[in-house]
């Protein structure tokens, strides 16, 4: 392990991420507030919910790749930069559409999940990636704690400094994070984009892109509209909802380590086992309770317990793809999470408008994590065989 820098790259990171993801979930807890101001259906305040995942989730690809060529300090810095300007425009627009192309732009803080992993995991040897890239993950706590101070922040100062406010915080957090933090060497043999792409060819990438999808799309995607679920379907306040909210984004945040620790232990396969095998018993039990408060919250809780544990697990293995190719398998791997928190949101607003209840989107996660439950078993049996072949 590198000793000199390497806890504090792994801090500050944390910390970078944790601000940033603020801003990637600063329009659930208020979307509400949007929705009348704009007399918006449940379809357009979906698709403004869901534009900032659409750019942080394709856009990590690109990102986790250019970390790997030009380093994690300086884009990491430039990133959090560049979010300040569509955060000042939204605080000052009146309109809807320039609200949604705000959005869209402020989604690029959701591409710093890939430029702290893959900046970080360069710091660390391989039997601690599991525990290490857990920690990193942490940055995930960002979404909860928008769902915790947004809505005060709302109510107490306007809708300008909801926006507002997160510009001076990355303006800061930038500041902190470019002075203290070291820029590894750069790679002897520099690889083009083409170069990284290769690793597409590779089974274990879309494996893992499919589980992240499930995974941290679901964790994403709760986070996202669970505000919506908790005001309509129970009638609790926002500022209830969006505490409700930090709850599950907690759970699952701090529980990432140990999903990661688990899978250094016992192999990632077992734990996703478990984990795939609970998202369907939570996410059946959550379509079946949607008019059961105590019941719903009591699924959601489990929810957020399989799905952190699952992102853990899950990037344990990335580096194990390629180990020269980090950025870009993060990135993809990564996108695929993002992608996974997308389509949710539109899908769930769609089918509102259309059937009038919600029951439709989890009975559809219930069917992505069976598959997933049944591929891992599948691969994981492979793996066995394969084993007893070469002994």
């Amino acid at each position: 392990m590198r000793q000199n820098g390497s806890f504090l790259a792994l801090g500050l990171s944390t910390m970078a991420m944790t601000a940033s993801f603020v801003i990637w979930n600063v329009f659930p807890p208020i979307a509400g507030h949007i929705q009348e101001l704009f007399s918006l259906t449940a379809t357009q305040k979906s698709v403004l919910i869901a534009a900032p995942v659409l750019l942080g989730s394709i856009l990590r690809i690109p990102m986790g790749i250019y970390t790997d060529r030009y380093g994690g300090k300086r884009v990491f810095a430039a990133t959090m930069l560049f979010l300040i300007f569509p955060l000042l425009m939204a605080g000052l627009t009146q309109s809807y559409w320039i609200m949604l192309l705000c959005a869209l732009f402020i989604g690029m803080a959701g591409t710093t999940f890939a430029i702290s992993l893959t900046y970080v995991s360069r710091w660390f040897p391989p039997d601690r990636q599991g525990l290490v890239l857990g920690l990193a993950g942490l940055g995930n706590v960002g979404g909860a704690v928008a769902s915790f101070t947004l809505p005060t922040v709302l109510h107490g100062y306007g809708l300008q400094w909801v926006f507002w406010g997160p510009a001076v915080m990355i303006a800061i957090v930038t500041a902190v994070f470019w002075i203290g933090t070291k820029e590894l060497p750069a790679p002897a043999n520099v690889k083009t984009f083409k170069q990284s792409m290769v690793v597409l060819r590779e089974r274990s990438t879309w494996l893992l892109s499919a589980y992240y999808f499930v995974t941290f799309g679901g964790f994403v995607a709760f986070g996202a509209y669970l505000p919506t679920f908790l005001q309509e379907l129970f009638h609790l306040p926002a500022t209830d909802a969006g505490m409700r909210t930090a709850g599950f984004v907690v759970v699952a945040t701090f529980i990432r380590p140990l999903g990661g620790y688990m899978a250094d232990r016992f192999g990632s396969r077992k734990v996703l086992a478990i984990v795939f095998a609970g998202i369907v018993i939570a996410s059946l039990s959550m379509a079946l309770s949607l008019d059961h408060f105590a019941l719903f919250s009591a699924s959601c809780l489990a929810a957020a317990v399989f799905l952190g544990t699952g992102n853990g697990a899950v990037f344990k293995m990335v580096p194990e793809v390629s180990s020269s190719n980090t950025g870009a398998v993060t990135g993809i791997v990564g996108a695929a999470g993002g992608v996974g928190g997308f389509f949710p949101p539109i899908v769930l607003g769609i089918i509102k408008d259309l059937s009038g209840a919600y029951t439709l989107g989890f009975v559809l996660l219930t069917l992505f994590a069976f598959v997933c439950l049944c591929v891992n078993h599948a691969t994981e049996r492979a793996a066995i065989r394969k084993q007893e072949a070469a002994a």
